[in-house]
C-alpha cells in the first residue's frame, strides 16, 4: 500500500473559466484520487452555494449582505475547522475566500482580511489554482454557456468578468497559499486536469506532511 492521497485544492476564478467542470474532472483523476474501481462520494464543496437564502441564485459566502457578515465569517471558521479535524482527507473547493474578497471589494466596497484563514489553509497543505482566460475570449465562452445556462442574465456584461479576473489575480499575488496560474483558454478539461495533477505532484501537494 502506497502513501495516502489527500490533496487539498481551491479553484479560483471568475465565471466562464471552466472551474466547475475542472473540479469534477480532478475528482476522477487517477493521479489525484488514485484508481477508482467503483464510484463513491466526492468531497467537492463551494463558497458559491447560495446557502443564505431560500431561493435560487441568492446570497451565500461570496455575495453576502453586511448584516450577514458574522454568519459568513463563522461559516469560514467552521469549514477550516472541519478541514483541520479531517486533515488526512482530500478536499476540492470550487471558489472560496478569494472570490469573497473580490466580490465584496468590487460590489460592496468592503475589504476583508483572511490572513487568519490562509495561515490555517497553508498549514494544511492547500494549493490554489487560478483559472483564467484571455479577455478577448469571454464572448465566445459566453455563447457556449448560454446554450445550457438556467440563469442567462448573469452573463450579459462581459466587462464585469474581465474586472473580476483582474482583481482575483491581484488578490492571489498577495496570498500565503501556493498558487498555480492556469490559462484555460485553449485547453480541454482533460488537458487542464493533467496540468493540475502534474503541478500537485511537483509541488508536493498530493500528500499530507
Amino acid at each position: 500500500m502506497g502513501e495516502k492521497l489527500c490533496p487539498k485544492i481551491i479553484l479560483e476564478g471568475t465565471r466562464l473559466t471552466k472551474k466547475t467542470d475542472l473540479a469534477f474532472k480532478l475528482n476522477e483523476h487517477p493521479k489525484i484520487v488514485g484508481p477508482k474501481k467503483y464510484r463513491y462520494h466526492s468531497p467537492l464543496i463551494s463558497a458559491e452555494w447560495c446557502s443564505f437564502t431560500n431561493y435560487p441564485w441568492g446570497r451565500g459566502l461570496i455575495n453576502f449582505n453586511s448584516e450577514e457578515e458574522q454568519k459568513a465569517m463563522e461559516t469560514y471558521a467552521t469549514w477550516v475547522k472541519l478541514f483541520e479535524l479531517q486533515k488526512y482527507y482530500s478536499w476540492i473547493i470550487d471558489r472560496f475566500h478569494i472570490s469573497t474578497q473580490m466580490y465584496q471589494a468590487i460590489y460592496n466596497n468592503r475589504n476583508y482580511n483572511f490572513r487568519w484563514l490562509e495561515e490555517r489553509l497553508a498549514t494544511l497543505g492547500f494549493r490554489m489554482i487560478f483559472c483564467y482566460r484571455k479577455p478577448s475570449t469571454f464572448i465566445e465562452a459566453r455563447e457556449e454557456r448560454l446554450k445550457i445556462s438556467g440563469n442567462p442574465k448573469q452573463y450579459d456584461n462581459i466587462d464585469i468578468f474581465i474586472k473580476e479576473q483582474e482583481v482575483i489575480n491581484e488578490l492571489l499575488n498577495k496570498s500565503l497559499i501556493p498558487v498555480m496560474h492556469l490559462d484555460v483558454t485553449y485547453y480541454s478539461i482533460e488537458q487542464l486536469s493533467d496540468n493540475v495533477a502534474d503541478y500537485l505532484e511537483r509541488s508536493g501537494g498530493l500528500y499530507c506532511k
